[in-house]
């Protein structure tokens, strides 16, 4: 059967036809803009140039431009043009960007040109790159730059022949539980996202949208929002200028923001500090991590009664999965301990959480499948769910399940969680981070929601110690104060009321080992997820040197 042409970057055009002059994005950090038309114009004469220049449908180019307006029209015209942007987050690290710059085997690079310098100390990572493009002229470059794409691109541009099936993007994941991932897109997952996004959170074109996450403005130029670039350091959401935020948000009256929950986080505490309100956004999203009760309570006085804050569930291969809508939170899943709801699924998607299991599952049956209320892995299907990773068919053996009688694959969130008798997900952490004791198997979110309600505690982390099977459950704190424990007195008082309080819970009244951490690591994307990993490592050693000296 024949594929039926499609590519994402019609979205744009759509758009700039229905709304020519209305503007896509603005950059607040200088205070510059560009309509509908305007970037749909501009990319398609980058799209030209890169086929004048010699770019093939399926052209793997590595992108490195800072997430500006210059970001966004380069990505589509990469799409219009039939190529494949590989981004990479700039705050994975050295090392991880190498590794990921070689795994791709990328034939191009579009960059700014201390990459391109930066690039030529790490030749052997950049081998195979054919085509080297700059976004400026300068004096050591001798290349071609997106400014000469405007001289020497047609008139009347047209898309490279793409199909629903073809690669658009390759996504690389956060790494945050392992190494970052090459996940690849292609246009009909974008498009079925775009639908899905839309649809449940009821998205118009002529909203503004405060852009935090260079994925997502791809998503809302695509819908026909207004993106207003914040000045932030994008790969830092907790480290935020709160006052800045708040000033873009009121001089370009912002109606909806997508972020982090670090990033909110920064912002309403500031609110309430200032007695400041953000009452023109009519919806908020957070994602990337577990949302506390506590940041979505905060919100009470700084929006308007009808404003939305939900808060998707996903992953960088499959989003969204389920979403919840913050008046539901607070009304019926504040359970301490049960972990945290994350709502129902979307539509079209399909949910089934299955025996947890280290393993590769080749194929699906029905067996494997849990009933309502026990703790499994989550596993999903759906036209957006991606199908595979990027020359890691190691990886995709362990997070594919072939299902042959659709002849499609479900994908293995690599969380664990429960359905409840609602039909919601409720969200229990890492698969890869839970703890085996001898006794039973505890999962980080619902033991941490029994200690995190005590007052000092700003958040915790459950972490084994030892081998696995017959690890020794830690909790660690990061308190609200750290300076306020100095007093071994003070600490030790906090450490037996959070032991009383484990006690009283049947998953967490074997926990005997509470330890203090005054900052927690956590992932680079989000700033939010805890590196339970590098928690576990530390306890490790806090507790052998504890040993030793007793020994000593």
């Amino acid at each position: 059967m024949k594929q039926m042409r499609h590519n994402i970057a019609f979205s744009l055009k759509c758009v700039a036809q229905n709304h020519p002059h209305q503007t896509a994005i603005t950059d607040s950090r200088n205070d510059t803009s560009i309509s509908f038309k305007e970037l749909d114009d501009e990319s398609s004469n980058i799209a030209s140039g890169l086929k004048q220049y010699g770019l093939k449908k399926g052209t793997r180019i590595l992108l490195f431009i800072p997430f500006s307006i210059k970001f966004i029209s380069t990505c589509f015209a990469l799409f219009k043009a039939g190529a494949v942007p590989i981004l990479i987050d700039p705050g994975l690290g050295k090392k991880n960007i190498l590794n990921c710059i070689d795994e791709t085997k990328a034939q191009g690079v579009i960059a700014n040109p201390a990459v391109h310098l930066a690039s030529s100390f790490f030749q052997k990572y950049f081998r195979h790159i054919k085509y080297r493009i700059s976004t400026d002229s300068c004096w050591f470059w001798s290349g071609c730059s997106l400014k000469d794409f405007n001289k020497i691109a047609e008139p009347n541009f047209t898309y490279n022949d793409t199909h629903f099936s073809n690669p658009a993007a390759i996504l690389f994941t956060s790494g945050s539980t392992g190494s970052p991932k090459g996940v690849v897109y292609t246009h009909g997952m974008f498009s079925h996202q775009l639908d899905v996004l839309r649809s449940c959170y009821k998205i118009q074109p002529g909203e503004i949208d405060l852009s935090t996450f260079p994925l997502f403005s791809l998503f809302g130029v695509g819908i026909g929002m207004t993106s207003i670039l914040p000045e932030m350091d994008f790969t830092r959401p907790a480290k935020v200028d709160p006052e800045k935020i708040l000033n873009t948000i009121t001089k370009y009256n912002v109606t909806s923001g997508f972020g982090s929950p670090a990033l909110w986080n920064t912002i309403s505490l500031y609110c309430i500090s200032k007695k400041r309100d953000i009452s023109s956004l009519n919806r908020i999203l957070m994602a990337g991590a577990p949302i506390p009760c506590s940041l979505i309570k905060r919100f009470d006085h700084l929006l308007k009664p009808e404003a939305k804050i939900h808060t998707p569930y996903g992953a960088t291969e499959a989003l969204p999965v389920t979403t919840i809508e913050r008046k539901e939170i607070l009304e019926d899943t504040l359970k301490q301990g049960y972990g945290v709801c994350v709502g129902h699924t979307v539509p079209n998607i399909e949910l089934r959480i299955i025996t947890i299991t280290d393993d590769s599952i080749p194929e699906w049956e029905d067996s494997i499948q849990l009933t309502h209320g026990n703790i499994g892995e989550i596993v999903v299907k759906a036209p957006w769910v991606t199908q595979n990773y990027f020359n890691r068919d190691e990886a995709a053996r362990f997070a594919k399940i072939k299902d042959l009688r659709e002849n499609i694959l479900w994908h293995r969130m690599g969380d664990v969680g429960y359905i409840d008798d609602k039909n919601r997900l409720w969200f229990c952490g890492r698969k890869s981070q839970r703890v085996c004791t001898p006794k039973e198997t505890l999962f980080t979110i619902p033991c941490e929601g029994v200690f995190n309600i005590h007052h000092k505690v700003k958040r915790s982390a459950l972490v084994g110690v030892g081998k696995n099977k017959n690890q020794k459950p830690v909790i660690i704190i990061e308190p609200e104060h750290f300076s306020e424990l100095r007093s071994n007195s003070v600490r030790n008082l906090l450490i037996e009321e959070l032991l009383h309080l484990g006690s009283q819970h049947k998953h967490t009244h074997q926990i005997k080992k509470i330890l203090i951490h005054q900052n927690f690591p956590v992932d680079i994307r989000h700033n939010a997820k805890i590196s339970r990993e590098k928690l576990s490592q530390w306890a490790t050693r806090k507790i052998l040197d504890k040993h030793k000296r007793l020994l000593s």
